[in-house]
């Protein structure tokens, strides 16, 4: 931006500098000197008083107000002044140390109207330039200004959109600076915000460029300025006034030919020929596993974190073991700038870890923003009261009601949750509508089902809206009931859908799930609502490997039945089924037989035959991890027996493959292969996800997974091989991690050790350890890479004699 553009009135110049304290700016030779806040608002307090001296306890409560802080803060922050300054170099001197007293300004101080550096400059530019220079640096938007300077190319009003602290100022500045020198009669800027009154916009607009009004309608007295002209005017904050600034726009445009506006608002303006421009948060990491200082830098969020903490602390340096809280806290501030900088205000306070730690009380912690910043954007707050005070109250009312959901959310789970009282279903569907218009819901509708978020700083702040009108309660009962008929639902519905279907329709209510669970199991929740959720949410967890997750739930719900009147036998036979089921992925452990046997006896008591399967897989699997493989044998018989008495083709399939397993480890291979043999020439009927809730895994794959081990002991190598690659190959096809770790872990990964294919096996170990990590499944990290075949030929218990 030129120098031009700054106001000269309120300049106070020393040596080659001028210094304005309004703008935050401090020129050396008419060139922007790089000084963070802090030792900037030192500067302006001792260049106000020059000759005196001020007191470090005065400096301190100016620059550090309501904050403790050491008095090396000071000094850093003085010895970054006198750096940027130059004070010692070539004789000159501007700061004097009064040991124990304070500081002292001691060069010539002069307050020029007309800045004699500036002179030049200004005549360069005879045009009127209104554009103030931005706060801060910009970051991560390049690409973006320059798509907006082509949008200003092709069409003569661009409106930049996005919800409140995104940066839309900051852009809209910056394509300002570039453009402005283009336009023959220069630009102006127009700060919105201070006019709640609508008649007042054509009138600021009119005080900025100095035209003298003498009307009611300011505007034809604008039209007859601006006429012949050739002015880029940028419109801030218009969302208050949104429809005075469209009237006054549309007119301007129709008169000026060479009028190009740039507006910033949470929602479009909605003229004929205007561009919208969305702003997106800054990019931030997906996953801050393993994340790097060096890897971290690369992404703008973190950039601007580490910038405005350095200038607040200015020996800080971002290592690697910040990086993924660092990350963190921009992703949980949603990449929001605004919000950004005011975590990064806090660190000096409260240190990096403390930062991440208190975001859950994130309108406590995030309220200092730049003194000089305008009002709405000092506090987190503060901008999002601005947001919501200005939205009609059914609006305001449909914003908070959507607050108690978590992630992404459809319509029809906000009609049937946020709808009741005189919030009707057209309100709800008119209401989202409009709240995605105005930044403060997101759309996502290249799905098959278009699909909507609040940001979590706005979705945090709407169920502070719903506790204070004293809804919560309410709304979130009607979110765990909502929850738990669709997965009822779902599961009725699973036999007709395809497993990638089923997955793409449910996958996304995960998090809003887990936020029903804890509802119902907080004090002021319902456990019995609450072990039916966790019942039928089980499948969920089953589908996405999230055996941990499953466990602790499920053992929540348990305990809760113990402590209440809530559930029946049935219930809990679900529950320790369950829970088996999640033990699976631990490992051996007693405490699995104890389970199985529990499910069993009720079963038994129910006449459930389903569950009596399921009990005896368990405790199959039970003996064979202990290697008591005869009493397997055993179970796997009297499995087959049971299933022969139903007309359920899943567990014929199944029992022919847990009878198999055993003849495997006792060591006969014939056997073995002739019943696995009969298993997959069968195709089985059933969905993966109905095998996946039933038995765990696909059986396809885990059958595939053992044949391969027995024709490596019989002799068949390539067909080895060939099985134990097909069977990880399907289960990656399927995209169930539990099939994928059993394929690797029993089969691929074994056989292409034995078979001296190192390249192929260290593949195979690296997916086994990545996926067993990610979902936290123990059992499989067992399986480590080494490099020593003989612990492979260990687990795969190589008999003597085939």
């Amino acid at each position: 931006m030129s120098p031009a553009c700054h106001p000269v009135d309120d300049a106070i110049a020393f040596g080659p500098f001028h210094l304005f304290p309004e703008q935050q700016l401090l020129l050396e030779a008419g060139k922007p000197v790089r000084l963070g806040s802090r030792a900037l608002e030192i500067l302006v307090a001792l260049v106000e008083r020059p000759g005196e001296i001020v007191s470090k306890m005065e400096l301190v409560a100016r620059v550090w107000p309501n904050t403790i802080v050491v008095e090396g803060n000071l000094k850093v922050h003085i010895a970054a002044l006198r750096k940027a300054l130059g004070d010692g170099r070539d004789g000159n001197q501007y700061l004097v140390n009064v040991p124990g007293r304070g500081y002292k300004f001691v060069a010539p101080v002069v307050h020029p109207k007309r800045p004699a550096p500036l002179l030049p400059m200004l005549g360069a530019y005879p045009h009127t330039c209104h554009i103030p220079s931005p706060l801060t640096r910009i970051l991560g938007r390049k690409d973006i200004v320059e798509t907006i300077i082509n949008k200003l190319s092709e069409s003569r009003i661009v409106t930049i959109v996005g919800p409140g602290g995104i940066g839309k100022t900051t852009v809209a500045l910056a394509v300002a600076a570039k453009l402005v020198a283009s336009k023959k009669d220069g630009g102006g800027f127009v700060d919105l915000a201070p006019f709640a009154d609508h008649l007042l916009v054509p009138s600021a607009l009119a005080t900025m460029l100095g035209v003298a009004v003498r009307s009611d309608n300011p505007i034809p007295s604008l039209i007859a300025f601006l006429a012949g002209k050739q002015m880029l005017i940028v419109l801030d904050s218009c969302e208050h006034v949104i429809a005075a600034v469209a009237v006054m726009a549309s007119e301007l445009l129709e008169g000026i030919a060479g009028l190009h506006i740039l507006a910033t608002s949470r929602e479009p303006l909605r003229v004929a020929g205007e561009s919208v421009q969305r702003l997106p948060p800054l990019k931030t990491p997906a996953s801050s596993d393993g994340l790097t200082a060096a890897e971290a830098l690369t992404f703008p969020s973190i950039q601007l974190f580490v910038e405005r903490t350095s200038e607040r602390i200015g020996a800080f340096r971002l290592t690697d073991m910040d990086a993924p809280l660092i990350a963190d806290i921009c992703r949980k501030l949603d990449g929001n700038p605004l919000a950004i900088e005011l975590a990064a205000a806090r660190v000096d306070a409260f240190g990096i870890r403390g930062v991440a730690t208190q975001l859950n009380d994130r309108f406590r912690l995030l309220t200092s923003g730049w003194r000089n910043a305008p009002p709405r954007h000092q506090t987190l707050m503060v901008t999002l009261d601005w947001s919501y005070d200005f939205l009609p109250e059914i609006e305001r009312v449909i914003l908070r009601r959507l607050g108690i959901f978590v992630g992404y959310f459809d319509l029809e789970a906000a009609s049937k949750v946020a709808a009741s009282g005189a919030v009707t279903l057209w309100d709800i569907l008119s209401g989202v509508a409009n709240l995605v218009d105005k930044s403060l819901v997101s759309a996502d509708v290249g799905s098959t089902v278009a699909r909507y978020r609040l940001l979590d700083t706005t979705a945090a702040y709407a169920r502070k809206q719903l506790v204070d009108h004293g809804e919560f309660e309410q709304l979130a009962r009607s979110h765990v009931e909502y929850y738990l008929g669709l997965l009822e639902r779902a599961d009725a519905l699973a036999t007709l859908q395809r497993d990638e279907d089923w997955s793409i329709a449910y996958g996304d209510h995960i998090d809003n799930v887990r936020a029903a669970l804890d509802w119902a199991f907080s004090l002021s929740g319902d456990p019995v609502i609450g072990v039916s959720l966790t019942i039928a949410a089980v499948s969920l967890w089953l589908q996405f490997s999230l055996m941990s997750e499953c466990r602790r739930r499920v053992n929540l719900a348990l305990e809760s039945m113990k402590c209440g009147p809530n559930g029946g036998r049935r219930q809990e036979m679900q529950l320790l089924n369950a829970l088996g089921v999640a033990l699976y992925s631990v490992g051996p452990s007693p405490e699995s037989r104890t389970v199985w046997t529990k499910v069993l006896e009720i079963a038994e008591e129910l006449g459930d035959i389903d569950y009596q399967l399921r009990a005896l897989w368990g405790l199959w699997f039970v003996c064979v991890t202990g290697s008591n493989h005869r009493s397997g044998l055993s179970l796997a018989k009297q499995f087959s027996i049971l299933a022969a008495k139903t007309t359920d083709p899943l567990a014929l399939f199944i029992g022919e493959r847990l009878i198999g397993t055993s003849l495997y480890f006792l060591g006969e291979q014939r056997g073995a292969r002739r019943h696995f043999n009969l298993m997959l020439s069968h195709p089985i009927s059933a969905s993966t996800r109905a095998q996946i809730v039933r038995f765990q895994f696909d059986q396809s794959v885990a059958g595939r997974a053992f044949l391969s081990r027995i024709l490596w002991l019989q002799g068949f190598p390539d067909q080895a091989m060939h099985e134990a690659e097909g069977s990880a190959a399907d289960a990656q096809a399927l995209r169930h991690s539990l099939s994928l770790c059993y394929a690797l872990g029993q089969a691929a990964c074994p056989i292409a050790l034995l078979a001296g294919d190192m390249t192929a096996a260290q593949r195979n170990v690296s997916m086994l350890l990545e996926h067993s990590v990610r979902h936290e499944l123990p059992l499989w990290q067992m399986f480590q890479w080494n490099g020593e075949v003989q612990e492979w030929r260990s687990q795969l218990r190589i008999a003597p004699a085939w």
